[in-house]
């Protein structure tokens, strides 16, 4: 009798955890939305604040010149500055709202999750599948270290080529305004233009060749390093030896995809944390497998501390891992503070089939 009591209870229980469940998967996706638009939001009040002060900046100008500058140009320059002031106001209250909303969603998940954790420390739910989220975890940790690195590119992009255009724009309207008053400070200004045009469009390249190099596509990996390599000792003065052993060759696209980022990680993560004086890279491609190590002698660091929990919604060296793991590869570390590191990372390749 106790148990046929028990047993709509339990059933009862069983439906208020599978919709919590729900709720909770709803409330993660909820979250992952909204913190996409705070960073959006965020690179636009960014933006807008640049312009802010751009615009201010060239209000300066105009009061420094006061009694030379016709009064349609002051007024039209006072009032872009209001509706820059307007809109640089207008979305930090957005982005103020959503913050305020992700950490209201933040609340309501950690509550569902501690009431799924209780439930599941009860017994409740012997049969409720559990594997799935297991199973998925390695391709939602591939989906996030996309996101991380779409995110980083979008800073990039928006600190660089984004904020040089819009500096482009204020140097020509300066050289608008001098071009009937003063010939010899218009020359001087286009010239400047020019040159950071040069220099921007070098930045653009570089990005460009770091976003993709299509001479991946063309030529293959071992090429496509040479090149980076070159491009990486001229930007950060770093000297970097490239040596490759074995049967240089082309490989599978997705494999030397995966050998050009892993290099490419692990010198930039050389460069931002390590300060080496000098960088080693070896690429030996093997008949059934291919291996690359890089070693610097730069600050180390504790590699149990880079695979903790903490660094895991991180771009990095656990992404590298993954992506190898996906091959059948596998990532080695071996650092100490003030000692160095060598990075070793192996990628299986299948034996062309006879013809």
């Amino acid at each position: 009798m106790a148990e046929q009591t028990a047993a709509p209870e339990v059933a009862s229980l069983s439906a208020l955890v599978e919709e919590t469940l729900k709720d909770h998967q709803q409330t993660q996706r909820e979250l992952k939305e909204i913190d996409l638009l705070i960073q959006q939001s965020a690179a636009e009040v960014e933006r807008l604040a640049q312009r802010n002060a751009q615009v201010a900046n060239y209000v300066r100008q105009l009061q420094a010149n006061f009694e030379t500058v016709p009064r349609d140009d002051i007024k039209e320059a006072y009032e872009a500055l209001q509706l820059a002031q307007q809109r640089l106001f207008t979305m930090r209250g957005q982005l103020e709202k959503l913050q305020s909303d992700q950490r209201n969603l933040e609340r309501l998940a950690e509550f569902q999750r501690r009431l799924l954790n209780t439930t599941e420390g009860l017994g409740a739910l012997p049969d409720r599948p559990r594997s799935r989220a297991g199973d998925q975890s390695d391709v939602v940790r591939v989906i996030q270290a996309q996101e991380v690195e779409r995110q980083s590119l979008v800073r990039r992009m928006h600190d660089g080529p984004a904020s040089s255009l819009s500096n482009f724009i204020l140097q020509a309207e300066i050289c608008q305004r001098f071009f009937d008053t003063d010939a010899d400070r218009a020359r001087a200004e286009l010239n400047a233009l020019k040159s950071a045009a040069a220099t921007t469009f070098g930045a653009i390249k570089n990005f460009i060749f770091d976003l993709r190099p299509m001479m991946l596509d063309d030529l293959g990996v071992v090429p496509t390093l040479r090149r980076y390599v070159e491009a990486f000792q001229e930007q950060s003065g770093i000297p970097v030896s490239i040596t490759v052993t074995g049967i240089e060759r082309r490989l599978e696209g997705h494999i030397e995809v995966t050998i050009f980022r892993a290099v490419q990680e692990l010198l930039n993560n050389a460069r931002k944390h390590a300060q080496p004086s000098q960088i080693q890279l070896h690429l030996d491609m093997g008949e059934d497998r291919v291996l690359a190590v890089v070693e610097d002698n730069g600050s180390g660091f504790i590699v149990d501390d880079t695979f903790g929990a903490a660094s895991r919604d991180t771009i990095g060296l656990p992404s590298i891992r993954d992506r190898l793991g996906m091959l059948g590869g596998e990532l080695t570390l071996q650092s100490n503070l003030g000692q160095g590191t060598r990075a070793e990372f192996v990628i299986p390749i299948a034996q062309p089939t006879p013809a």
